[in-house]
């Protein structure tokens, strides 16, 4: 075959493949088996392998993923990346309508309603039709190059006019479009069942497991995450023309090829809540999350003459609909055993869909609050989602009784082994005081193993069950110790995955100090005293010798978590636990290492809401490395309040003390600094 036959048939299947991609990722209208399409792109890969004279980075070949990155690249928005303000009331969007008017100088305003896709901001650059660029927003002014992560994401076009388009439109040398990344629910669900079945952290909702999925630095890995986007504007763009209003706009980018968002014409601000209304029903239903809706002014020169302020634009708001509840059945209350003992209220509820799930269970906290509910087995009861993720009860409609329910008798007993349980004065919970209690063994394991802790992948829950049931397994420093073959016979387990395992838990010896006090599972003491801890000692031992004087004079470390910290080490038990660890190679004295960055160094933070691109203990981690002491609590001594979505009370006491106040841009901004 020549060079020119050669050239042709690769062009060919490029365009075939892309075709078939748009029919299947942006249309959901496949038109060939699985099996076929594989059978295409195993074919391109070898011409292309054969002929490197004629690869192309935008080939869909490409979007198998390259080599891993080193880090990623730092890209600077010629047009800011801005947020958009919330708005939760009919109120509040007539009051957007009113300054809209006022400062148009008009009766009556257009407006385009989006969906808001809970996901990660992107904006995907072209010149002169092809990829070249995909960044994430970061702070608003510049973002990571994530063109590799972006290029594994199949509804995004690599070159336009996409070959699937139906429209083929003429297009700028230089284009920016920016849309919304997001992970789909079965996906996220798949996702999670894998993390679950091999043992590590789950991920919090589908928004977290995308933003998780682009900071991969192995194309490969972000590929296998079956990531989709919705296209919804524009950045900056050089040449050409564009239609001159947003709808127009996303009906020329839907010609190119690309996967837009489901938009609404709304004539005025009365047609805007109408649909605001209507879509309330609906937005369960998508395969993907959303978490409102964004009202945009039409009219691009609107959006001109109206301008931005510091922070977001004065031509758009965004609609966030409340918590929903819903009404279902109580069908049974089970008793659950954590690591420390306590014994928790499950309950188990008539299936009911809330917030796009199917909740079955959901948490009833502990003894207090059953009675304070009344709550009874057989009750019609009002379920919650809290922050959209963890269902909860929050009322019983007792006027549905039909006859008389029997109060729920709580447990006297431990449920599980049937030990002796006590309920503090001062505390509300109910604690088995048996340290050999199988649930809490395996709590406490899980616990140790945990991403946060030592970090022991493969040490999944089912396994977990496996080794304590058998008897494999009774006490911490165990771990260190299992026998190889015994590992490897037990069900769903083989050779290599148990050499993974034991490679796992060899490499958790080295996990700094702070991960170390966390894993141990000390009565108050979560991740973030954890690191405060470390910070002031300088191994376990140090720790262990210290008395309740000297740890309430740390900062941050009150009474009941200094009790905590010595009731643990007087322990026999836990120093013969220690000592055993220590013997089998665990480290007791690593520290982590902080980069000392101006902005940063001596500075007190709090982090509050919820962040776009980190955790609450992600972000604290990052301020930690740089120099800075992350707090809990907002006091005189804080520097700095980091302020997500849906802050809370920290953001009035920081402003009634008169704390500097940082949004997630800021806060973005000072990290980049301290990078380079």
């Amino acid at each position: 075959m020549t060079d020119k036959k050669t050239e042709h048939e690769i062009q060919v299947l490029r365009e075939k493949i892309e075709s078939h991609n748009y029919k299947y990722y942006v249309e959901n209208k496949p038109v060939i088996s699985d099996y076929e399409f594989d059978q295409m792109m195993k074919k391109l890969i070898q011409l292309e392998t054969a002929h490197p004279q004629f690869r192309d980075p935008n080939s869909p070949s490409q979007r198998v993923g390259g080599a891993p990155l080193k880090q990623f690249k730092t890209v600077t928005h010629k047009i800011p990346m801005m947020s958009i303000d919330n708005t939760y009331s009919a109120e509040e969007v007539r009051e957007f309508d009113e300054r809209s008017k006022k400062n148009l100088g008009r009766n009556e305003v257009h407006y385009v309603i989006e969906e808001k896709i809970d996901g990660v901001s992107i904006a995907l650059v072209y010149e002169n039709g092809r990829l070249v660029l995909g960044s994430t927003r970061g702070d608003g002014k510049s973002g990571d190059d994530v063109t590799e992560n972006v290029k594994t994401v199949r509804a995004i076009p690599l070159v336009i006019p996409h070959p699937g388009a139906k429209v083929k439109s003429d297009i700028p040398r230089h284009l920016e479009v920016r849309g919304e990344i997001y992970m789909p629910k079965k996906s996220f669900d798949k996702l999670n069942a894998e993390k679950e079945k091999e043992g590590n952290e789950l991920f919090a909702n589908p928004r977290n497991a995308c933003a998780g999925s682009l900071k991969l630095l192995d194309p490969k890995l972000v590929a296998l995450r079956d990531l989709s986007i919705f296209v919804h504007g524009r950045g900056y763009i050089e040449g050409g023309k564009i239609p001159d209003n947003q709808k127009a706009f996303i009906d020329y980018l839907e010609g190119l090829g690309f996967r837009v968002i489901h938009s609404h014409l709304a004539k005025n601000v009365d047609e805007v809540l109408e649909f605001i209304e209507k879509f309330k029903s609906n937005k369960d239903h998508l395969e993907y999350e959303v978490d409102g809706l964004v009202i945009k002014v039409n009219a691009f020169k609107d959006e001109e003459a109206l301008g931005l302020t510091s922070k977001s634009p004065r031509w758009a708001i965004a609609y966030k609909y409340p918590a929903e509840r819903a009404e279902t059945i109580l069908e049974d209350i089970r008793v659950q055993v954590g690591r420390t003992g306590v014994l928790t209220p499950v309950a188990m509820l008539k299936p009911v869909r809330l917030a796009g799930t199917t909740v079955s269970r959901a948490s009833l906290h502990n003894q207090d609050e059953i009675e304070r509910l009344d709550a009874r087995i057989g009750d019609h009861v009002f379920v919650e989602k809290s922050g959209m993720i963890i269902p909860k009860v929050v009322d019983v409609l007792a006027a549905k009784r039909k006859h008389a329910l029997k109060k729920f008798p709580f447990p006297q007993k431990c449920p599980v082994c049937g030990g002796e349980v006590v309920k503090e004065a001062e505390l509300v919970a109910v604690r088995c005081i048996n340290l050999n209690c199988p649930a809490q063994i395996k709590g406490r394991i899980r616990h140790f193993a945990s991403r946060d802790a030592m970090d022991i992948e493969g040490l999944g829950i089912s396994l977990i069950d496996q080794l304590v049931e058998k008897g494999l397994v009774k006490e911490l420093p165990d771990l260190y110790e299992l026998d190889f073959d015994k590992v490897s016979k037990l069900e769903r387990m083989a050779e290599k995955s148990t050499k993974n395992l034991f490679d796992a838990i060899e490499a958790s010896k080295t996990r700094p100090l702070s991960r170390l006090i966390f894993a141990l599972g000390i009565l108050d003491v979560g991740e973030h005293v954890a690191l405060v801890l470390a910070d002031h000692f300088d191994s376990l031992a140090a720790l262990m010798k210290s008395d309740y004087e000297e740890l309430t004079q740390i900062h941050e470390i009150g009474d009941v978590v200094a009790k905590s910290i010595v009731d643990f080490f007087k322990q026999k038990g836990t120093r013969e636990v220690l000592n055993r660890l220590k013997k089998l190679g665990v480290r007791f004295d690593l520290k982590e290492k902080k980069k000392i960055a101006a902005g940063f160094s001596g500075k007190n933070f709090v982090v509050t809401g919820t962040l776009e691109l980190y955790s609450r203990s992600e972000a604290e981690k990052k301020i930690r490395s740089f120099g800075g002491n992350a707090s809990s609590a907002v006091s005189k001594n804080t520097d700095f309040l980091v302020v997500g979505k849906e802050p809370g009370s920290k953001l009035d006491k920081a402003k009634k003390l008169g704390v500097k106040i940082l949004d997630e841009a800021e806060f973005l901004s000072l990290i980049k600094h301290a990078e380079r």
